[in-house]
């Protein structure tokens, strides 16, 4: 904040004016500011309460909802504030509409989903495409007490995908990279692991307008040709890259030929053993690791096929303290790793891809450093309107692509939601966010029948 911010002066009761320095970006320093929380000093002064130390009384806020009580580790409850300040503002109309809200934790899924059975919470969305297509079978849900329902997600996806290190030498050649992304077989995994859902990510900006698609326009190319010389070679000539296409068996042969012929080229040839070394003896052997069990079943047809084109691969899971402890000193060969996106993206993306960031954020976990995309982030931040932005955008997604430091993952365009049904929500839903908790409401007489037919408790 002190970078961008110069001077603060309090003009009156409503009104704070911000100062912002040279260097600011309007695009970075308007949100930044116009974003930060409104906290109570009558609140702090008679409290001492701090800050920077924990504390288990909430502070006054200025939403719409206050904090009633909790039992930590089980439970939250808010209770809707009928003084919030905000009541009669346009923009709330229709928003904020339950008397309570009640947040139930947790340790355990299968807890939690039997839970959800037996009404004891009454709103779910699913994260499990096995769970979604497989578990929503129990008599509430039969009789027609419980609604379950696919909505739209106009989100931008979250950019999931295997991430390999680029400060280790045996991925400094982009063929290599280029192999691995044939090895993995998305098409195979839908049908055969997640039950027909899901869509590949192709872009790091995957359903939205920002994607790049095909070739670069004549906008694209200008801010891109000056930077031919620091780009990879099929930027300016080739359609923006997209996630090879595998068929429906574990190991696709045509896309196991094609890496073989990339790690051919890049100096890794198989031996006697069937294992591929380069010039100087070395092995190329290639770790993947995960903490969580669910990718179990994702990751082990990825290390088979690895192995099948001579590479010595292994998959390990740990605990995530010990995956915490490597991915932060980046002592790992391939990740999974997310790239979540905005719609306005700016300054931030140094985080994720600049070049004095590959060896101090968590963020860039592959470590990239590329003069060009640290001149298109450049391009980004300066754009001083939609159009502009959306070009700058565009060209940076389909550089950044073309570097193949990702094996992009998938990434769902609909909302997966159960609920006992006495929720409503308007027929046309917002395109950024389901808003169950904002813009949803609860139907007094939907609920009653429920109760009165000994689903709920009283």
């Amino acid at each position: 904040l002190a970078e961008i911010v110069q001077e603060v002066e309090v003009l009156g009761p409503y009104t704070v004016k911000y100062t912002f320095t040279e260097k600011a970006s309007k695009r970075d320093a308007i949100p930044i500011v116009g974003g930060l929380p409104v906290k109570s000093q009558a609140w702090f002064d008679k409290s001492q309460a701090r800050l920077d130390e924990s504390r288990m009384e909430p502070a006054v806020g200025s939403g719409p909802y206050l904090l009633e009580s909790f039992e930590i580790n089980r439970w939250v409850k808010y209770r809707r504030n009928p003084e919030y300040w905000g009541n009669d503002l346009p923009i709330n109309k229709g928003r904020a509409n339950f008397d309570e809200i009640k947040i139930e934790y947790f340790a355990d899924t299968n807890a939690a989903f039997e839970a959800f059975k037996s009404g004891a919470y009454t709103m779910r969305v699913e994260n499990s495409s096995k769970s979604w297509a497989t578990a929503y079978n129990f008599p509430a849900l039969n009789d027609g007490h419980v609604v379950k329902k696919l909505m739209p997600d106009g989100g931008i996806a979250n950019g999931q995908s295997f991430v390999m290190n680029l400060r280790r030498d045996k991925f400094s050649d982009i063929r290599v990279r280029k192999a691995l992304s044939y090895l993995f077989n998305f098409e195979w995994s839908r049908e055969s692991l997640f039950y027909g859902q899901y869509a590949r990510i192709n872009s790091f900006w995957e359903n939205s307008d920002l994607a790049a698609v095909g070739l670069p326009s004549e906008e694209e190319l200008k801010l891109l040709s000056p930077l031919k010389s620091d780009l990879p070679s099929d930027v300016l000539t080739e359609n923006a890259l997209m996630a090879p296409v595998s068929g429906t068996r574990p190991m696709d042969r045509a896309n196991l030929r094609k890496a073989n012929a990339m790690l051919d080229s890049a100096g890794w040839i198989v031996g006697d053993d069937g294992l591929r070394r380069n010039a100087d003896g070395d092995t190329l052997k290639i770790e993947v690791i995960e903490d969580s069990a669910a990718f179990d079943r994702i990751v082990l047809p990825f290390v088979e096929n690895m192995k099948a084109a001579g590479i010595d691969a292994k998959y390990n899971r740990i605990d995530p303290a010990q995956y915490t402890d490597r991915t932060r000193n980046y002592d790992f060969d391939i990740i999974t790793d997310q790239f979540p996106m905005s719609y306005e993206p700016s300054s931030g993306l140094k985080q994720y891809f600049g070049s004095e960031t590959a060896d101090d954020s968590v963020f860039n976990s592959m470590g990239l450093k590329s003069k060009a995309v640290d001149k298109l982030i450049e391009h980004v931040v300066a754009a001083e309107n939609k159009r502009d932005l959306k070009i700058a955008v565009k060209a940076l997604d389909r550089t950044l692509r073309a570097y193949n430091f990702w094996i992009p993952q998938w990434y769902n365009d609909q909302h997966r939601v159960a609920y006992w049904d006495m929720y409503e929500h308007p027929e046309k839903i917002a395109p950024y966010d389901l808003g169950y908790l904002d813009y949803w409401w609860y139907n007094e007489d939907k609920a009653r029948a429920l109760k009165d037919a000994g689903f709920l408790s009283q």
